[in-house]
């Protein structure tokens, strides 16, 4: 007799908004072999009900998520609210045996963060999980692929861009451009995700120096910021966020001793979005070059592919991808983004910690740049 199936996975949804509504519930649905959709939660009981109706049946709605937690018992929570809310959700879930797929950015601190990984199981989960669907684009995996076997030679140059407008109706939604709320600027909220994928292709980051600044928008966090980076082979980088940009892009490239990779997009990539550029050596040699080419099985960057990895985890009770220290590295960057750049000094990995004002604040309780109420504890002033 053929083994019975597996049972379906029992996830739950925090917050029913745009982000869960177009893009986790479709990603749901194309797992649907493998996860159902029990319950949904959400405080805005009209919103809430028209997604459940949306969901179809068999999605409970819930206006609070202790009971949901307490009454479902799901096993993978999806959490699509505003980042304050992250931290402590992800929390609850954690501690409720859930494992939790949170989007970007995951918390509003590095010290946030640490409290999640300390919430975590220990061996086989469960375990939280960031919302960095860039990764997992067949493109981006090739490409990874290929820098990490050496192929397009040694990293030299990278230049890592998150060019995008927002005009001041975005900014009138009250949760954003506030360092309690939102917890950053487009740094954090917006070019985190081609920060990741950066750090992703080419692995870890040695220093950093930046600068922020408030151009347009009234807002406490900055509206758009440069950096440099120098990563632990040698390679220089430079790192664009901005808010300001008619002309909106988000792009990587990245020089390398034999080859240019080049990813341009905007909100998602496909192969086609990858371009390889040989140097005027290597061009001759048809076989390298060919190898190369994406490959022919095309995968955008989606929540589909990178909830379709996260299932893979759970059911071999092994950390996922952009979990725990992995899903570190990019939030450490953006906290020490913040720290050169209101401080004019450079940032190395590993400098913030537990004392360091910019280890429980983004905003490390600079006079220029703190909520105008905030009142360092003593610590953080010292």
């Amino acid at each position: 007799m053929p083994a019975a199936p597996a049972p379906r996975i029992r996830a739950a949804v925090v917050g029913t908004g745009a982000i869960v509504s177009d893009s986790h519930l479709p990603a749901l649905r194309v797992h649907a072999d493998r996860v159902e959709l029990v319950a949904a939660v959400d405080i805005d009981t009209d919103r809430l009900k028209t997604f459940c109706e949306t969901a179809g049946p068999g999605v409970t709605g819930y206006t609070d998520l202790d009971a949901m937690l307490a009454t479902e018992r799901p096993d993978l929570v999806l959490i699509g609210t505003p980042p304050a809310f992250h931290r402590d959700q992800t929390v609850a879930a954690l501690r409720a045996g859930a494992w939790v797929l949170c989007e970007k950015p995951p918390c509003l601190s590095l010290q946030e963060y640490d409290e999640i990984m300390a919430a975590e199981g220990t061996e086989s989960g469960p375990y939280a999980a960031i919302v960095f669907q860039h990764r997992f684009g067949s493109g981006a995996v090739h490409a990874r692929e290929l820098l990490a076997a050496g192929e397009l030679g040694a990293p030299r140059v990278v230049h890592c861009q998150t060019t995008w407008h927002r005009d001041a109706a975005y900014y009138a939604v009250p949760w954003r451009g506030t360092w309690a709320s939102e917890g950053g600027g487009p740094a954090m909220g917006h070019g985190i995700h081609q920060i990741d994928l950066m750090l992703d292709l080419l692995g870890d980051w040695e220093e950093v120096r930046a600068m922020a600044a408030r151009l347009v928008h009234d807002v406490e966090t900055e509206d758009v910021s440069v950096a440099t980076v120098r990563f632990p082979g040698g390679a220089l980088g430079t790192v664009v966020n901005s808010v300001h940009s008619p002309d909106e892009v988000s792009r990587i490239r990245i020089d390398c001793a034999d080859a240019t990779v080049e990813l341009t997009h905007l909100y998602g990539h496909r192969n086609g979005d990858w371009r390889y550029t040989p140097a005027r050596a290597v061009a001759s040699d048809h076989a390298r070059v060919e190898r190369w080419r994406t490959p022919a099985n095309d995968v955008p960057s989606s929540h589909i592919a990178q909830i379709g990895e996260l299932l893979d985890a759970m059911a071999q009770r092994r950390r996922p991808r952009a979990s725990g220290l992995d899903g570190r590295t990019s939030l450490e960057f953006v906290a020490a983004l913040y720290k050169s750049a209101f401080t004019g000094q450079p940032v190395h990995k590993g400098e913030i910690g537990p004392g360091d004002p910019y280890y429980s604040h983004l905003h490390g309780g600079h006079p220029q740049w703190a909520p105008k109420q905030f009142e360092p504890k003593p610590e953080e002033a010292s």
